[in-house]
């Protein structure tokens, strides 16, 4: 059971899936930050909202539901 746990936890989705999860106004953020070598990895729902999570290089950067960018998230990937 508990390496089924690990195999999951560790599963990556395709990039497209992400994408289609993201609102319009994050599709555009994150593409604009894609130009600068940023790379969609994750999105985290939490209370209802959508945080896009984003790596450029060793950084992180986050884009909210409306769009707005934080290039200096509290946020420590594991």
């Amino acid at each position: 059971m508990k390496d089924k746990l690990m195999d999951k936890r560790v599963e990556t989705l395709d990039q497209s899936i992400w994408w289609l999860q993201l609102s319009l106004a994050q599709k555009f953020s994150v593409n604009t930050l894609g130009k600068f070598g940023c790379q969609l990895q994750f999105i985290r729902k939490e209370k209802g909202r959508s945080l896009a999570v984003l790596t450029c290089n060793t950084d992180i950067a986050t884009v909210n539901e409306d769009g707005e960018i934080n290039s200096t998230p509290k946020i420590t990937l594991r």
